[in-house]
């Protein structure tokens, strides 16, 4: 295996050091305003020196033109590029609304060498700062010391790894078929792994101060250009997991226009590996179907233990994208949304589209998931009252 370049190991240090430090300099100027939403004139010798530290670091990496060695260490450069370049946009160095090519020139041509050498697209994604994201000495690469950026990443990750737990669950279930004795296991399992999720939202949700997520954490998930091409915010749902589980459940399904066209937009957002398992995913069967295919052993105490688990999960399921929409989304994003002075209103999303098209959007999401009756998409609502009405 080879190691990576000197070159980048003083990039990654950089990005772990003196580039945390001028991002939490420059949010305590911020927070300090009484409109916190304001970055311009502000700390501007902060802001030129964030810029071009990164820069000449950048360019040395480009002209040493080896820096995709290997996918770990390409993935580990494309992310810290990926960092220097959306706190560069949450600074309003680069702004795509006034640009149509980001003055970021080295750092564009850098991820966009990076990112189809690995798969992915050419911009930090929710796996650099999660499941991805290599400590040194404690600490894991970051764009500010901030506890509340801290708090959200680590119950992101551990939200993610909960929903990874269940979707591995459920891929063997898949594998066994649900009459399988080992079934009710795999089920338990799975929702162990979900109410695990909603755990730790519950802190997450009890623990992350609003207005310090809202004006100093989330302006970094902001959508950025690379290059001429403007690159949606990473988002904690880039991830396979969660997505195994609503097709396995059979509660989403890959040939439903709106949820399969949310999995064309984040599969270059996630790890080639989950690409592959989504691929996988979204090819194969799923549990509901098969229950209601073997309603005629609804007689067996197979039949009535395991799919009285399975529906519990599906329950849990839903809960969780409740949960997610009604406390988190409304909390952290619509509500302080609501207060925002009129000149930011078009900067608020970090998916791209306005924000009562994405709240538009994560309440079919939540609908789906929760199989609650709705009349524009089909969801799985009938199907699991023929379910419930199976058991004794």
């Amino acid at each position: 295996m080879k190691h990576s370049s000197n070159a980048t190991q003083v990039f990654d240090q950089w990005i772990r050091g003196s580039f945390v430090d001028i991002n939490t300099e420059l949010e305590s100027l911020y927070w300090q305003q009484e409109d916190r939403d304001n970055v311009e004139g502000i700390g501007e010798g902060l802001k030129r020196q964030l810029e071009s530290e990164g820069r000449a670091l950048i360019k040395v990496l480009l002209a040493e033109g080896n820096t995709s060695q290997n996918f770990d260490n390409a993935f580990n450069l494309l992310g810290s590029v990926g960092l220097y370049m959306a706190a560069c946009r949450r600074h309003e160095l680069t702004e795509p609304a006034r640009e149509t090519r980001s003055p970021l020139i080295e750092a564009s041509a850098l991820a966009m060498h990076l990112g189809p050498t690995i798969g992915m697209a050419p911009r930090f994604s929710t796996a650099h700062l999660t499941t991805h994201n290599v400590a040194e000495n404690g600490i894991y690469k970051r764009f500010t010391t901030l506890h509340d950026e801290s708090l959200f990443v680590d119950y992101n990750t551990r939200s993610i790894l909960a929903f990874k737990r269940a979707a591995e669950a459920l891929e063997k279930i898949h594998v066994m078929g649900v009459s399988h004795p080992l079934c009710y296991d795999l089920l338990l399992a799975a929702k162990q792994g979900l109410s695990e999720v909603i755990e730790s939202n519950a802190i997450l949700f009890s623990e992350l101060d609003t207005d310090r997520f809202f004006h100093c954490v989330r302006p970094y998930y902001k959508p950025y250009r690379v290059g001429t091409q403007i690159y949606r915010g990473a988002n904690a749902g880039d991830f396979a997991g969660i997505n195994i589980v609503d097709m396995l459940l059979g509660l989403c399904r890959a040939n439903e226009p709106f949820y399969s066209q949310m999995l064309v937009d984040k599969f270059t957002y996630m790890m080639p590996e989950d690409q592959q398992l989504l691929r996988n995913c979204m090819q194969g069967s799923n549990l509901m179907d098969d229950f209601l295919s073997q309603q005629h052993y609804k007689n067996q105490a197979w039949y009535q233990r395991n799919l009285t688990v399975f529906l519990a999960v599906c329950e849990l399921h839903g809960a969780t994208a409740i949960q997610h929409h009604d406390q988190l989304v409304n909390k952290y994003i619509a509500q302080p949304a609501s207060k925002v002075q009129s000149q930011h209103m078009n900067k608020l999303t970090a998916s791209g589209p306005p924000l009562h098209v994405l709240l538009r959007s994560l309440e079919k999401l939540r609908d789906l998931r929760a199989a609650n009756p709705r009349n524009d998409i089909a969801t799985r609502y009938h199907d699991i009252l023929t379910l419930q009405a199976s058991l004794n």
